[in-house]
């Protein structure tokens, strides 16, 4: 029997070629199979993205203070000048000053507060029948923070007097979380001048959640304090003397920035014009009381010094001197042309110092 030989190939370098080919030429038939991904349109909503953390909004301020560089140059040496004068000024200067910047700012803010009925509450806590009381408290509470005390930075639940209810729920937002988050923003803004940080701030305070009680007059003081945080005479910035345009909240953080500028400039220079108007007369009431004897006169016009506007209860509590020993010196100050009486009426009356 003839055994037959198998018919094998030798041709290593063209291995399986019948396979592969196959399984290209039926890859077109297996239907089933699902496309390239890349091929599948994308029909799913868009999932959530990460939000910018809350210190990004630093950077557009960094830029707008870049652009003001010059302007806010000048501004912080005009309120330098404020600080070193009322660093070397007598006590007084400061309360006077702090007194006239609440009065201004409760008309921006709608309180509308008059400097004789914020001295009255400040001084007695005297209040007429027509006076809203919550909007007296307000604007009393704008002339302590004002006036000393520790600033924001430190407690900011503290400095605005507000904390949470201890039986608040669970899922209620914390003001403490709130303000803490506003602070971190404000701690973030280091490298920034503090007129700048102040700006922003005022700026940020409705969208940090801040904005519920006397929403504008807490944000205007805070600000305040935070622009004078690295003076030692002066406790605040003024903002509202001069008028409230640089607290108007629209545009981008240039023009906000600019018109803040421009605002405190012109606040600064009125209280610099408040201050030269005060030790003039000073001087000039020293020279013409010094024939009167008593510690009266000089106790009186000291408090003509501190206050903006004076009433006899006021300078009998504030001088403690009698009823008719005030009215006695009030009367001959007036006559001499050192005071003059503002309210025009019988009752009431009080004085302010002339120019």
């Amino acid at each position: 029997m003839k055994s037959q030989t198998p018919n094998l190939t030798n041709d290593f370098d063209d291995p399986f070629i019948t396979v592969e080919g196959d399984e290209e030429a039926h890859e077109d038939d297996l239907w089933f199979l699902p496309g390239p991904l890349e091929e599948e349109p994308d029909d799913l909503p868009p999932g959530p993205r990460a939000e910018p953390p809350d210190t990004a909004v630093v950077d557009d301020w960094a830029r707008a203070e870049g652009v003001h560089a010059a302007r806010l140059a000048r501004v912080a040496g005009r309120l330098g000048a404020l600080d070193d004068r009322l660093l070397r000024g007598p006590e007084g200067w400061r309360h006077r000053l702090a007194l006239i910047e609440a009065a201004d700012l409760s008309w921006f803010a709608g309180d509308r507060v008059s400097s004789d009925r914020l001295a009255l509450w400040v001084s007695m806590r005297l209040s007429g029948a027509q006076d809203d009381t919550n909007a007296l408290a307000r604007v009393g509470w704008a002339a302590r923070r004002l006036t000393g005390g520790p600033g924001p930075k430190g407690d900011l639940a503290a400095f605005l007097d507000r904390r949470d209810p201890e039986n608040i729920e669970d899922s209620t937002e914390r003001f403490e979380d709130r303000a803490g988050g506003w602070l971190n923003v404000i701690a973030a803004a280091a490298d920034l001048h503090p007129i700048t940080r102040a700006c922003m701030g005022f700026h940020l305070w409705s969208l940090a959640g801040l904005g519920q009680h006397g929403d504008q007059m807490e944000a205007a003081v805070t600000a305040s304090r935070i622009a004078a945080s690295d003076g030692s005479g002066a406790i605040f910035a003024p903002l509202a003397m001069g008028g409230a345009g640089g607290l108007r909240a629209s545009g981008s953080p240039p023009e906000r920035l600019a018109r803040w500028l421009d605002g405190m400039n012109s606040a600064i220079l009125t209280a610099m014009r408040h201050l030269d108007d005060t030790q003039t007369w000073s001087a000039r009431a020293e020279g013409a009381m010094s024939q009167l004897s008593g510690r009266t006169p000089t106790a009186l016009r000291s408090a003509l010094t501190e206050w903006p506007l004076v009433s006899a209860p006021m300078a009998e509590v504030l001088t403690g001197a009698s009823r008719a020993a005030v009215q006695r010196n009030l009367a001959w100050m007036e006559e001499r042309g050192l005071i003059q009486e503002v309210t025009q009426q019988g009752r009431f009356r009080m004085w302010r110092i002339k120019d």
